[in-house]
């Protein structure tokens, strides 16, 4: 049976009332409800107070008071404030604003022309699917989707398939997704607006901003399959959308640069034509699945094991519970955590730990134990922390012999977790 279109759920505001000046700021409340509450692998207590720097402003990230890293304990309570200076509210993990009907949606304006309950005659709504096929070469290349221009308003993206969708600024500078890194879920600033981009574990993928956007921004995509169609839309001002031009399914090849422009005919109400040009661009070439995949390399013996162990941040004893590809390009693993032999950071009985690459290497399967020794990896623009498997991590299957070797490489470690 086909799906519905159209949102599951809709919320509106019934009902709001100013908190009294002195009263503890929800966010900081629901902190403080793990003050002092030891975390997995440490017997530490730590005081927690909001961080609002992470990219998943509706998560609850707490920064440890008198330390330097911050935690993540699920989302925040609905009703909660996005940021200190954020106008929306979080529902359901995501950031929404009320329009001027009460009717909250992602970050929307009251209404797209700016007008609440207009007639919508100042501007234009643009709506389109890309339909490009899935490349039949032995490499594949960023294509793009659409072009976004200056000004426009309730932007939204979405595709269903393990694609990945890409974000670039006028300047030619990966916002989300691009050079190959996969950018975690969360509320990126960028062209005067806040974009909210959103991945699951069933492939569903979006990207959502309520504009005015004050630049231009281009959508792209990394085909990894049979492209359903990335659906897309937003709207704009009557005097931009006059001259607007989108450039729609730019392939950068290695041999010749043809890009499919599509006008707008402002005489036929939304009619899309087709006209085609050159353009430049620059190549970006990557490998099918399995094309990029050599032997793993698996470190054995007792020298490696000793030498893993004093120079991992974490070692720890974990089931695996679910697998889930990004692309061809990191592989991420929900664990349980059994036991933390050895933690320099606090972790949590239930995890994910991340491998950059497709090709099983370390090989974990679904429902094993594992002994893992991993490292905490900090990406310093966006204050954010993962722990990673590399291709040559020490990983073992979990056995009562694996665990007396490992405290018996304790040892030889010049310094005690």
């Amino acid at each position: 049976m086909d799906k519905c279109a159209g949102e599951k759920r809709q919320y509106k505001s019934c009902q709001s009332s100013t908190c009294p000046a002195d009263a503890l700021p929800f966010r900081n409340m629901q902190c403080a409800v793990y003050n002092y509450k030891p975390v997995l692998g440490s017997q530490l207590g730590y005081r927690w107070v909001p961080f609002y720097e992470a990219p998943d402003t509706c998560h609850l990230n707490c920064m440890a008071v008198g330390h330097k890293f911050y935690y993540t304990f699920g989302r925040v309570l609905d009703g909660t404030r996005c940021g200190l200076d954020s106008g929306g509210t979080c529902i359901n993990g995501l950031c929404m604003k009320a329009g001027c009907d009460g009717i909250f949606g992602i970050n929307v304006p009251g209404e797209p022309c700016g007008k609440c309950q207009g007639t919508k005659d100042s501007c234009v709504f643009i709506q389109s699917v890309f339909l490009a096929p899935f490349p039949s070469s032995g490499y594949f290349s960023f294509k793009n989707v659409t072009r976004i221009p200056s000004g426009a308003t309730w932007i939204k993206v979405t595709d269903e398939s393990r694609n990945i969708l890409a974000l670039m600024d006028s300047k030619n500078n990966y916002v989300i997704n691009g050079d190959w890194v996969v950018s975690w879920p969360g509320t990126y600033k960028v062209a005067g607006t806040e974009v909210h981009y959103n991945r699951s574990a069933e492939s569903h993928e979006f990207l959502e901003a309520a504009g005015p956007t004050d630049e231009d921004l281009y959508v792209q995509v990394l085909f990894q399959e049979h492209n359903p169609g990335i659906k897309y839309e937003f709207w704009l001002p009557k005097d931009i959308y006059y001259n607007y031009k989108e450039v729609s399914q730019l392939s950068w090849q290695q041999s010749e640069q043809e890009d499919l422009h599509i006008w707008l005919n402002a005489n036929t109400s939304n009619t899309l034509k087709p006209s085609y040009g050159t353009s430049q661009g620059k190549k970006v070439h990557c490998f099918l699945s399995g094309a990029g995949c050599r032997k793993c390399k698996t470190p054995k013996g007792k020298s490696q094991r000793i030498k893993q162990y004093c120079q991992s941040d974490f070692v720890i004893h974990a089931k695996v519970l679910k697998k889930t590809l990004f692309g061809h390009l990191e592989t991420r693993y929900d664990i349980q955590v059994k036991h933390a032999y050895k933690r320099k950071f606090p972790i949590m009985n239930h995890e994910y730990i991340w491998v950059s690459n497709t090709c099983d290497c370390p090989q974990l399967l679904d429902l094993q134990e594992y002994v893992m020794m991993a490292s905490r990896h900090a990406n310093h623009k966006y204050m954010l922390s993962s722990t990673r498997l590399s291709s040559t991590s020490f990983v073992k299957p979990w056995t009562p012999e694996e665990e007396l070797k490992l405290q018996s490489a304790k040892t030889f470690c010049s310094i005690s977790p």
